[in-house]
């Protein structure tokens, strides 16, 4: 039979095992609850996370708490969710309920204008074709600019050359430029591959090519140029129209600007908000240089690569 004296003679040989269990047995506990945090972490990242009852250890209760934030990011995502859901609906039914009205009235106004008028009522169908023509750029951009800030739309970049997009959108601005008599010239450059979405990079350009064409006066000239840097391929638009100062120049990105030289002209101020959208939305950036009475120059800049640093900004 054991005695007490026997226990206590050998407790010096035993203490160190004890320690070691009881070490083991803290570090298995450990790994456990870190387990089971980085499973909640790795539900919540993808979306299924579930609320789960926890003991009252003070482990547990960062478990617990844990638990509590995740629940409530989740609920947030959700409501976020659900929120463009709804965006998008409203989106979908302005952009619908808003093309029949406005055709109709063009429609309208083209028949009107086959009877015969009086001076003063050609001028007045002359300024109703132009608003209603307004009114239905202005929504689409609008329908536009809302799909992008809400994620409804997303952009998909992928490596491809530029020229086709340049050519594509030189060519929808030709007769518009011709019209006004305006010189439109392209000038592509070599290796000008990016990444980047060909739809709505070819949607940036045009709002550039169409703020240079219409701000620039009859007899000017109007570039569109691509230029192959290391990181970035850049697309120059370069008008000669009234320029604009340099304390504007931060403003005219935001929505519905107008530049005081601009002012009078036709546009409703959302283009190169628009454009800038496009190019942030795909990594890139939009620089402006300009001086007033010399025109300007609007410079989208494209990655090359699918990664790229701020800090790698020619």
């Amino acid at each position: 039979m054991v005695s007490l004296n026997d226990i206590l003679d050998h407790l010096p040989l035993l203490a160190p095992v004890l320690a070691a269990s009881l070490i083991l047995w803290d570090r298995l506990r450990l790994r456990r609850v870190f387990k089971r945090l980085e499973d909640m972490l790795d539900r919540a990242l993808q979306g299924e996370f579930r609320e789960e009852v926890f003991d009252e250890s003070h482990l547990s209760a960062v478990e617990t708490r844990l638990a509590q934030y995740l629940a409530a990011s989740a609920t947030e995502a959700r409501g976020i969710l659900e929120e463009r859901d709804r965006i998008k609906a409203l989106v979908a039914d302005i952009s619908h309920q808003t093309k029949t009205p406005i055709a109709n009235v063009l429609l309208y106004a083209q028949l009107l204008g086959e009877q015969p008028l009086s001076p003063e009522g050609r001028d007045c169908l002359a300024a109703l074709d132009g608003q209603t023509e307004k009114l239905r750029s202005l929504i689409e951009a609008l329908v536009k600019t809302s799909r992008l800030e809400t994620g409804v739309l997303v952009l998909h970049p992928r490596p491809a050359p530029l020229s086709p997009v340049l050519e594509d959108c030189a060519a929808q601005f030709a007769p518009r430029a011709a019209e006004k008599g305006i010189t439109l010239s392209l000038a592509p450059a070599e290796n000008d591959a990016a990444v980047f979405d060909p739809k709505w990079t070819a949607e940036a350009v045009c709002c550039l090519l169409d703020n240079a064409v219409k701000y620039t006066p009859p007899g000017g000239a109007v570039t569109l140029q691509a230029v192959s840097y290391e990181l970035f391929c850049r697309i120059n638009v370069t008008d000669t129209g009234p320029g604009i100062s340099e304390e504007e120049q931060p403003k005219v990105f935001q929505r519905f600007y107008r530049a005081a030289p601009a002012a009078d002209a036709d546009g409703v101020g959302i283009g190169l908000y628009l454009a800038r959208q496009i190019a942030e939305g795909q990594g890139g950036y939009i620089r402006i240089f300009s001086k007033p009475g010399k025109g300007a120059k609007f410079s989208l800049f494209l990655p090359k690569l699918q990664t790229h640093t701020a800090g790698s900004r020619p």
